[in-house]
Protein backbone atom coordinates (compact mmCIF):
# COMPACT_ATOMS: atom_id res chain seq x y z
CA UNK A 1 0.00 0.00 0.00
CA UNK A 2 1.31 3.27 -0.65
CA UNK A 3 1.10 6.49 1.89
CA UNK A 4 0.64 8.59 -1.55
CA UNK A 5 -3.50 8.68 -2.11
CA UNK A 6 -4.21 7.71 -5.62
CA UNK A 7 -7.29 8.87 -8.00
CA UNK A 8 -10.05 5.73 -7.34
CA UNK A 9 -10.79 6.19 -11.17
CA UNK A 10 -7.90 4.57 -13.23
CA UNK A 11 -6.02 7.04 -15.54
CA UNK A 12 -2.91 7.02 -17.75
CA UNK A 13 -0.75 8.36 -15.89
CA UNK A 14 -0.19 9.91 -12.19
CA UNK A 15 2.94 12.48 -11.13
CA UNK A 16 4.77 10.93 -8.53
CA UNK A 17 5.65 13.39 -5.62
CA UNK A 18 8.24 12.99 -2.72
CA UNK A 19 5.26 11.50 -0.97
CA UNK A 20 5.38 8.19 -3.16
CA UNK A 21 7.03 5.43 -0.41
CA UNK A 22 6.13 2.02 0.08
CA UNK A 23 3.91 0.83 2.93
CA UNK A 24 6.43 1.60 5.66
CA UNK A 25 7.81 4.23 4.50
CA UNK A 26 11.21 3.62 4.34
CA UNK A 27 11.95 3.74 0.58
CA UNK A 28 11.31 7.01 -1.52
CA UNK A 29 10.50 5.94 -5.07
CA UNK A 30 12.77 7.34 -7.19
CA UNK A 31 10.39 7.24 -10.80
CA UNK A 32 10.12 9.76 -12.90
CA UNK A 33 6.37 9.16 -13.14
CA UNK A 34 3.75 7.11 -11.55
CA UNK A 35 1.15 5.12 -14.16
CA UNK A 36 -2.25 3.20 -13.49
CA UNK A 37 -3.44 2.20 -17.05
CA UNK A 38 -7.07 1.05 -17.33
CA UNK A 39 -6.83 -1.25 -20.24
CA UNK A 40 -4.26 -3.80 -21.44
CA UNK A 41 -4.48 -1.88 -24.66
CA UNK A 42 -3.19 0.91 -22.99
CA UNK A 43 -0.40 -0.90 -20.70
CA UNK A 44 0.93 -2.33 -23.98
CA UNK A 45 1.29 1.08 -25.44
CA UNK A 46 2.98 2.73 -22.30
CA UNK A 47 5.35 -0.10 -21.92
CA UNK A 48 6.30 0.10 -25.47
CA UNK A 49 7.02 3.63 -25.50
CA UNK A 50 8.97 3.90 -22.41
CA UNK A 51 12.86 3.58 -21.79
CA UNK A 52 12.62 2.39 -18.87
CA UNK A 53 9.70 1.10 -16.62
CA UNK A 54 9.16 -1.38 -13.45
CA UNK A 55 5.47 -2.64 -12.02
CA UNK A 56 5.00 -1.73 -8.55
CA UNK A 57 2.06 -4.00 -6.24
CA UNK A 58 0.83 -3.38 -3.50
CA UNK A 59 4.15 -1.83 -2.02
CA UNK A 60 4.92 -3.89 1.31
CA UNK A 61 8.87 -4.61 -0.08
CA UNK A 62 11.02 -3.40 2.71
CA UNK A 63 14.40 -2.93 0.03
CA UNK A 64 14.44 -0.95 -3.21
CA UNK A 65 13.36 -4.11 -5.38
CA UNK A 66 10.31 -2.31 -7.60
CA UNK A 67 12.31 0.85 -7.17
CA UNK A 68 13.35 2.87 -10.60
CA UNK A 69 15.11 6.07 -11.95
CA UNK A 70 12.54 5.29 -14.95
CA UNK A 71 8.67 4.79 -14.77
CA UNK A 72 6.43 2.97 -12.51
CA UNK A 73 3.31 1.22 -13.23
CA UNK A 74 0.56 0.26 -11.25
CA UNK A 75 -1.73 -2.55 -12.37
CA UNK A 76 -4.88 -2.22 -9.44
CA UNK A 77 -6.33 -0.08 -12.71
CA UNK A 78 -6.67 -3.00 -14.93
CA UNK A 79 -10.09 -5.14 -14.83
CA UNK A 80 -10.27 -7.66 -12.42
CA UNK A 81 -10.16 -11.02 -13.50
CA UNK A 82 -11.20 -14.35 -11.40
CA UNK A 83 -11.62 -17.67 -14.15
CA UNK A 84 -11.87 -20.74 -11.92
CA UNK A 85 -11.18 -23.64 -14.07
CA UNK A 86 -12.82 -26.88 -12.21
CA UNK A 87 -11.32 -29.16 -14.88
CA UNK A 88 -7.72 -28.10 -14.70
CA UNK A 89 -8.33 -27.54 -11.07
CA UNK A 90 -6.92 -23.71 -11.37
CA UNK A 91 -7.49 -20.24 -11.25
CA UNK A 92 -6.50 -17.31 -13.16
CA UNK A 93 -6.05 -13.79 -11.60
CA UNK A 94 -5.48 -10.67 -12.54
CA UNK A 95 -1.39 -9.49 -11.46
CA UNK A 96 -2.28 -6.08 -9.89
CA UNK A 97 -4.79 -7.84 -7.82
CA UNK A 98 -4.51 -8.63 -4.36
CA UNK A 99 -4.80 -12.26 -2.89
CA UNK A 100 -7.89 -10.49 -0.80
CA UNK A 101 -9.32 -9.69 -3.66
CA UNK A 102 -9.90 -13.09 -5.05
CA UNK A 103 -9.71 -15.55 -1.92
CA UNK A 104 -13.87 -15.08 -1.42
CA UNK A 105 -14.77 -15.59 -4.82
CA UNK A 106 -12.63 -18.72 -5.21
CA UNK A 107 -13.67 -20.14 -2.04
CA UNK A 108 -17.33 -19.67 -3.03
CA UNK A 109 -16.28 -21.93 -6.39
CA UNK A 110 -15.87 -24.21 -3.99
CA UNK A 111 -11.94 -24.34 -4.57
CA UNK A 112 -9.03 -23.08 -2.44
CA UNK A 113 -4.83 -22.62 -2.59
CA UNK A 114 -2.96 -24.55 -0.48
CA UNK A 115 -1.37 -21.59 0.90
CA UNK A 116 -1.41 -18.35 1.94
CA UNK A 117 1.21 -15.42 3.10
CA UNK A 118 0.95 -13.93 6.86
CA UNK A 119 -0.76 -10.93 4.68
CA UNK A 120 -3.45 -11.53 2.21
CA UNK A 121 -3.03 -8.11 1.32
CA UNK A 122 -0.25 -8.21 -0.66
CA UNK A 123 -0.18 -8.12 -4.20
CA UNK A 124 -0.35 -11.33 -6.53
CA UNK A 125 2.83 -10.70 -8.77
CA UNK A 126 4.51 -9.00 -6.45
CA UNK A 127 4.24 -11.71 -3.50
CA UNK A 128 5.46 -14.14 -6.72
CA UNK A 129 7.93 -12.34 -8.25
CA UNK A 130 9.99 -12.38 -4.63
CA UNK A 131 9.54 -16.06 -3.44
CA UNK A 132 6.78 -14.79 -0.79
CA UNK A 133 6.00 -17.82 1.45
CA UNK A 134 3.45 -19.28 4.02
CA UNK A 135 4.45 -22.03 6.75
CA UNK A 136 4.38 -25.72 6.69
CA UNK A 137 6.42 -28.96 5.92
CA UNK A 138 4.42 -29.47 2.92
CA UNK A 139 3.71 -26.30 1.40
CA UNK A 140 6.41 -24.45 -0.74
CA UNK A 141 6.55 -20.58 -1.78
CA UNK A 142 3.56 -19.16 -3.34
CA UNK A 143 5.34 -18.92 -6.10
CA UNK A 144 5.25 -22.65 -6.74
CA UNK A 145 1.61 -22.69 -7.46
CA UNK A 146 1.87 -20.99 -10.11
CA UNK A 147 1.60 -23.03 -13.80
CA UNK A 148 1.14 -20.04 -16.35
CA UNK A 149 2.41 -16.56 -16.63
CA UNK A 150 0.99 -13.21 -19.26
CA UNK A 151 3.68 -11.01 -19.51
CA UNK A 152 4.28 -7.92 -21.36
CA UNK A 153 7.31 -7.28 -23.17
CA UNK A 154 9.34 -4.80 -23.65
CA UNK A 155 8.08 -4.07 -27.21
CA UNK A 156 4.65 -3.59 -25.83
CA UNK A 157 4.12 -7.65 -27.04
CA UNK A 158 1.95 -10.08 -25.00
CA UNK A 159 4.23 -13.28 -24.04
CA UNK A 160 2.49 -16.03 -22.89
CA UNK A 161 4.34 -18.84 -20.88
CA UNK A 162 3.17 -22.15 -19.16
CA UNK A 163 5.09 -24.70 -17.18
CA UNK A 164 3.31 -27.10 -18.92
CA UNK A 165 4.87 -26.33 -22.67
CA UNK A 166 8.30 -24.71 -20.96
CA UNK A 167 9.45 -26.94 -18.49
CA UNK A 168 12.96 -25.93 -19.19
CA UNK A 169 12.87 -22.15 -18.45
CA UNK A 170 9.25 -21.49 -16.92
CA UNK A 171 11.05 -22.19 -14.10
CA UNK A 172 13.15 -19.06 -13.99
CA UNK A 173 10.35 -16.80 -15.45
CA UNK A 174 8.32 -16.83 -11.68
CA UNK A 175 10.00 -15.83 -9.10
CA UNK A 176 11.82 -13.09 -11.65
CA UNK A 177 12.03 -9.90 -9.54
CA UNK A 178 10.31 -8.00 -12.14
CA UNK A 179 13.04 -8.30 -14.67
CA UNK A 180 11.52 -10.30 -17.47
CA UNK A 181 8.36 -8.07 -18.01
CA UNK A 182 5.34 -6.44 -16.99
CA UNK A 183 3.63 -9.62 -15.10
CA UNK A 184 -0.76 -9.24 -15.90
CA UNK A 185 -2.08 -12.61 -15.66
CA UNK A 186 -1.10 -15.42 -13.62
CA UNK A 187 -2.35 -18.82 -12.89
CA UNK A 188 -2.24 -20.74 -9.75
CA UNK A 189 -3.02 -24.35 -9.07
CA UNK A 190 -5.84 -24.91 -6.90
CA UNK A 191 -7.32 -27.84 -5.21
CA UNK A 192 -10.88 -28.54 -2.94
CA UNK A 193 -12.29 -26.08 -0.80
CA UNK A 194 -11.08 -27.24 3.14
CA UNK A 195 -11.97 -25.85 6.33
CA UNK A 196 -9.31 -24.91 9.49
CA UNK A 197 -8.89 -24.16 13.13
CA UNK A 198 -6.08 -22.30 14.44
CA UNK A 199 -4.98 -22.75 17.99
CA UNK A 200 -2.25 -20.67 19.73
CA UNK A 201 0.28 -22.22 22.80
CA UNK A 202 2.01 -20.21 24.76
CA UNK A 203 4.95 -20.52 27.72
CA UNK A 204 6.45 -22.93 25.24
CA UNK A 205 10.13 -23.15 26.49
CA UNK A 206 12.38 -21.89 23.88
CA UNK A 207 15.59 -23.18 24.91
CA UNK A 208 14.45 -26.85 24.04
CA UNK A 209 13.00 -25.80 20.93
CA UNK A 210 15.90 -27.01 18.44
CA UNK A 211 15.70 -30.04 19.81
CA UNK A 212 11.97 -30.88 18.65
CA UNK A 213 11.58 -28.94 15.24
CA UNK A 214 10.44 -31.90 13.82
CA UNK A 215 7.67 -32.49 15.89
CA UNK A 216 6.70 -29.00 16.40
CA UNK A 217 6.20 -28.75 12.43
CA UNK A 218 4.50 -31.85 12.31
CA UNK A 219 1.86 -30.81 14.76
CA UNK A 220 -0.60 -29.16 12.23
CA UNK A 221 -0.58 -28.36 8.53
CA UNK A 222 0.93 -24.59 9.00
CA UNK A 223 2.89 -23.75 11.92
CA UNK A 224 4.19 -20.20 13.52
CA UNK A 225 7.02 -19.45 16.44
CA UNK A 226 6.65 -16.29 17.84
CA UNK A 227 10.07 -15.33 20.00
CA UNK A 228 12.13 -12.27 20.83
CA UNK A 229 15.30 -14.15 21.00
CA UNK A 230 15.66 -12.94 24.55
CA UNK A 231 13.03 -14.55 26.57
CA UNK A 232 12.56 -18.34 28.04
CA UNK A 233 9.29 -18.81 25.81
CA UNK A 234 7.78 -18.67 22.88
CA UNK A 235 4.23 -19.15 21.26
CA UNK A 236 3.38 -21.26 18.59
CA UNK A 237 0.82 -21.18 15.76
CA UNK A 238 -1.01 -24.13 15.01
CA UNK A 239 -3.57 -23.71 11.36
CA UNK A 240 -5.52 -27.39 11.41
CA UNK A 241 -7.05 -28.63 8.07
CA UNK A 242 -10.00 -30.36 9.04
CA UNK A 243 -9.26 -32.98 6.20
CA UNK A 244 -5.63 -33.85 7.33
CA UNK A 245 -4.44 -35.46 10.77
CA UNK A 246 -2.55 -34.08 13.08
CA UNK A 247 0.54 -34.44 15.19
CA UNK A 248 1.18 -35.25 18.61
CA UNK A 249 3.39 -32.00 19.95
CA UNK A 250 1.80 -30.07 22.45
CA UNK A 251 4.38 -28.18 23.88
CA UNK A 252 3.38 -25.23 26.72
CA UNK A 253 -0.36 -24.77 27.37
CA UNK A 254 -2.85 -23.78 25.08
CA UNK A 255 -4.14 -19.85 25.13
CA UNK A 256 -7.45 -19.18 26.85
CA UNK A 257 -7.86 -15.68 24.90
CA UNK A 258 -7.18 -14.59 21.39
CA UNK A 259 -3.89 -13.20 20.70
CA UNK A 260 -2.34 -11.21 18.14
CA UNK A 261 1.38 -12.02 17.20
CA UNK A 262 3.21 -9.39 18.42
CA UNK A 263 3.12 -9.07 22.18
CA UNK A 264 0.86 -5.84 23.45
CA UNK A 265 -0.74 -5.40 20.08
CA UNK A 266 -4.95 -5.87 20.01
CA UNK A 267 -6.50 -9.43 18.84
CA UNK A 268 -9.19 -8.02 16.50
CA UNK A 269 -7.21 -7.69 13.48
CA UNK A 270 -6.07 -11.40 13.53
CA UNK A 271 -7.23 -14.70 12.08
CA UNK A 272 -9.94 -16.18 14.69
CA UNK A 273 -8.11 -18.66 17.22
CA UNK A 274 -9.25 -21.43 20.41
CA UNK A 275 -10.39 -24.04 17.73
CA UNK A 276 -13.16 -22.11 15.97
CA UNK A 277 -13.55 -23.61 12.75
CA UNK A 278 -13.78 -21.52 9.36
CA UNK A 279 -12.45 -21.72 5.66
CA UNK A 280 -9.11 -22.13 4.64
CA UNK A 281 -8.37 -18.09 3.74
CA UNK A 282 -10.05 -16.79 7.23
CA UNK A 283 -7.14 -19.29 9.33
CA UNK A 284 -3.96 -19.68 7.07
CA UNK A 285 -3.11 -16.10 7.43
CA UNK A 286 -2.19 -14.49 10.66
CA UNK A 287 -4.16 -10.96 9.98
CA UNK A 288 -8.11 -10.99 8.54
CA UNK A 289 -8.32 -10.61 5.20
CA UNK A 290 -11.31 -8.44 5.04
CA UNK A 291 -9.22 -6.03 7.35
CA UNK A 292 -6.97 -3.94 5.67
CA UNK A 293 -3.97 -2.75 7.67
CA UNK A 294 -2.36 0.86 7.68
CA UNK A 295 1.39 1.93 6.87
CA UNK A 296 3.29 -0.35 8.87
CA UNK A 297 5.71 1.18 11.18
CA UNK A 298 8.35 -1.62 11.08
CA UNK A 299 10.98 -2.86 9.24
CA UNK A 300 11.75 -6.11 7.86
CA UNK A 301 14.98 -9.07 6.90
CA UNK A 302 14.00 -12.70 6.53
CA UNK A 303 16.74 -15.22 5.94
CA UNK A 304 15.94 -19.16 4.59
CA UNK A 305 18.61 -21.43 5.94
CA UNK A 306 18.59 -25.08 5.49
CA UNK A 307 16.57 -27.23 7.42
CA UNK A 308 19.08 -29.69 8.89
CA UNK A 309 21.00 -25.78 9.47
CA UNK A 310 18.00 -24.91 11.42
CA UNK A 311 19.28 -26.70 15.04
CA UNK A 312 22.11 -24.04 14.77
CA UNK A 313 20.59 -20.91 14.13
CA UNK A 314 18.42 -21.23 16.70
CA UNK A 315 21.41 -21.59 19.03
CA UNK A 316 23.00 -18.60 17.21
CA UNK A 317 20.36 -16.19 17.19
CA UNK A 318 19.90 -17.36 21.00
CA UNK A 319 22.79 -16.16 21.96
CA UNK A 320 22.54 -12.85 20.45
CA UNK A 321 18.85 -12.23 21.85
CA UNK A 322 20.09 -9.18 24.01
CA UNK A 323 21.06 -7.77 21.25
CA UNK A 324 18.10 -8.27 19.15
CA UNK A 325 15.07 -8.27 21.65
CA UNK A 326 15.02 -4.57 21.96
CA UNK A 327 15.04 -3.91 18.33
CA UNK A 328 12.33 -6.24 17.53
CA UNK A 329 8.83 -6.01 17.75
CA UNK A 330 8.58 -10.08 17.19
CA UNK A 331 10.68 -12.62 15.29
CA UNK A 332 8.86 -15.55 13.50
CA UNK A 333 10.41 -18.97 12.61
CA UNK A 334 8.76 -21.18 9.97
CA UNK A 335 9.20 -23.83 7.33
CA UNK A 336 8.89 -24.11 3.76
CA UNK A 337 9.22 -26.99 1.06
CA UNK A 338 12.10 -27.29 -1.42
CA UNK A 339 11.24 -26.06 -5.00
CA UNK A 340 12.51 -26.15 -8.92
CA UNK A 341 12.71 -22.07 -9.22
CA UNK A 342 15.79 -21.05 -9.84
CA UNK A 343 15.73 -17.59 -7.90
CA UNK A 344 13.19 -18.82 -4.96
CA UNK A 345 15.27 -19.00 -1.68
CA UNK A 346 13.64 -22.58 -0.72
CA UNK A 347 15.52 -23.89 -4.50
CA UNK A 348 16.38 -26.80 -3.78
CA UNK A 349 16.18 -27.57 -0.88
CA UNK A 350 13.52 -28.01 2.33
CA UNK A 351 14.00 -24.61 4.53
CA UNK A 352 13.41 -22.84 7.91
CA UNK A 353 13.06 -18.97 7.83
CA UNK A 354 14.05 -16.56 10.15
CA UNK A 355 11.85 -13.46 10.07
CA UNK A 356 12.40 -10.04 12.10
CA UNK A 357 9.84 -7.61 12.25
CA UNK A 358 12.13 -4.53 13.60
CA UNK A 359 11.25 -1.23 15.19
CA UNK A 360 11.16 1.27 12.28
CA UNK A 361 14.59 2.69 12.95
CA UNK A 362 16.99 1.81 10.20
CA UNK A 363 20.30 3.46 12.33
CA UNK A 364 19.36 1.11 14.94
CA UNK A 365 18.53 -1.88 13.33
CA UNK A 366 20.94 -2.10 10.93
CA UNK A 367 24.38 -3.38 13.30
CA UNK A 368 21.66 -6.16 14.66
CA UNK A 369 20.99 -7.08 10.67
CA UNK A 370 24.34 -7.53 10.27
CA UNK A 371 24.68 -9.38 13.51
CA UNK A 372 22.30 -11.92 11.97
CA UNK A 373 23.77 -12.40 8.75
CA UNK A 374 27.59 -12.50 10.27
CA UNK A 375 26.19 -15.85 11.78
CA UNK A 376 23.38 -17.15 9.30
CA UNK A 377 25.70 -16.87 5.92
CA UNK A 378 27.72 -19.48 7.11
CA UNK A 379 25.00 -21.70 7.66
CA UNK A 380 23.94 -20.84 3.86
CA UNK A 381 21.12 -18.56 4.03
CA UNK A 382 19.56 -16.81 1.48
CA UNK A 383 17.43 -12.98 2.28
CA UNK A 384 14.09 -12.62 1.40
CA UNK A 385 14.38 -10.80 -2.30
CA UNK A 386 11.67 -8.31 -0.51
CA UNK A 387 13.52 -7.22 2.61
CA UNK A 388 16.72 -5.53 3.83
CA UNK A 389 19.81 -7.10 4.12
CA UNK A 390 23.12 -6.61 4.11
CA UNK A 391 24.91 -8.43 2.22
CA UNK A 392 26.72 -7.87 -0.93
CA UNK A 393 25.12 -8.46 -4.16
CA UNK A 394 27.49 -11.15 -5.97
CA UNK A 395 27.27 -13.02 -2.24
CA UNK A 396 23.24 -13.44 -2.76
CA UNK A 397 23.79 -14.34 -5.67
CA UNK A 398 26.62 -17.05 -5.16
CA UNK A 399 23.82 -18.49 -3.08
CA UNK A 400 21.87 -19.61 -6.47
CA UNK A 401 23.55 -22.15 -9.14
CA UNK A 402 21.08 -20.92 -11.63
CA UNK A 403 21.67 -17.38 -11.60
CA UNK A 404 23.79 -17.27 -14.67
CA UNK A 405 20.85 -18.81 -16.41
CA UNK A 406 18.33 -16.73 -15.11
CA UNK A 407 20.80 -13.83 -16.46
CA UNK A 408 20.44 -15.32 -19.84
CA UNK A 409 17.25 -15.34 -19.17
CA UNK A 410 17.11 -11.61 -19.20
CA UNK A 411 19.18 -11.16 -21.58
CA UNK A 412 16.75 -12.74 -23.91
CA UNK A 413 13.92 -11.07 -22.59
CA UNK A 414 14.70 -7.72 -22.08
CA UNK A 415 17.99 -7.06 -24.36
CA UNK A 416 18.38 -3.76 -23.53
CA UNK A 417 17.34 -3.76 -19.49
CA UNK A 418 14.10 -1.67 -20.27
CA UNK A 419 12.77 -3.67 -16.96
CA UNK A 420 15.67 -3.53 -14.68
CA UNK A 421 16.88 -1.61 -11.84
CA UNK A 422 19.79 -0.60 -9.90
CA UNK A 423 19.25 -3.95 -8.15
CA UNK A 424 18.66 -6.28 -10.40
CA UNK A 425 21.45 -4.87 -12.44
CA UNK A 426 23.79 -5.71 -9.45
CA UNK A 427 22.81 -8.88 -9.26
CA UNK A 428 22.77 -10.20 -12.68
CA UNK A 429 25.37 -7.77 -14.27
CA UNK A 430 26.00 -9.96 -17.35
CA UNK A 431 22.64 -9.77 -18.19
CA UNK A 432 23.49 -5.98 -19.48
CA UNK A 433 23.61 -5.46 -22.82
CA UNK A 434 26.52 -4.47 -24.28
Amino acid sequence: MLTQPLSSAPSTSLSPSPSLVNWAGNVDFGATRLHRPASLGELRRLVARSPGIRALGSGHSFNRVADTSGELVRLDGLPPLVDVDPANRTVTVGAGMRYADFLTALHRAGFALSNLASLPHISVAGSIATGTHGSGDAHRCLSAAVTALELVGPDGDVVSMRRDSLPEVFPGAVVSLGALGVVTRVTLEIEEAYEMEQHVRVDVPLDGMADELDEVFRAASSVSVFTDWLGEHASVWLKHRRDRPRGRWAGGRPADRAMNPVPGMPPESSTEQLGVVGPWFERLPHFRPELVPGAGEELQSEYYVPRAAAPAAFAALRGIGPVLAPLLHIAEVRTVRADDLWLSPAYGRDSVTFHFTWIKDLAAVAPAIVAVEELLLPLDARPHWGKLSSMAPSTVVAGYERAPDFARLMRAHDPDGKFGNALTRSLFPAAIAR
